[in-house]
């Protein structure tokens, strides 16, 4: 992981967590150990890197989307996010994870 993937990693775990302030680090690395076995088909300590830095988007989306009023300032990816087959990813406050659907 390069430093600018471990600066984006940890930035997002924590806007993840001051999302969900009454979930303790440890139940928010389990919840996202779970989104990982559902979305990736692997727990947490199987995920690629980037792998986790898509659920973290995706789990940010979601948390965005239930707050008020904030759906449409969520900050978007630097780069593209790769899925695990290899197809681009879009992520956006709607729809969370949506594979990219641009022509090629």
């Amino acid at each position: 992981m390069t430093p600018d993937t471990q600066n984006e990693a940890l930035t997002l775990l924590a806007e993840v967590w001051s999302l969900s302030p009454d979930v303790r680090l440890g139940q928010l690395m389990a919840h996202l150990g779970f989104l990982g076995e559902v979305h990736i088909g692997r727990g947490l300590g199987y995920i690629e890197d980037d792998e986790l830095i898509a659920i973290l988007y995706r789990h940010r989306a979601e948390l965005m989307a239930r707050r008020p009023g904030t759906m449409d300032q969520a900050p978007q990816p630097a780069g593209p996010v790769v899925s695990v087959s290899g197809s681009a990813m879009q992520i956006t406050a709607n729809s969370a994870v949506a594979p990219d659907t641009a022509p090629a």
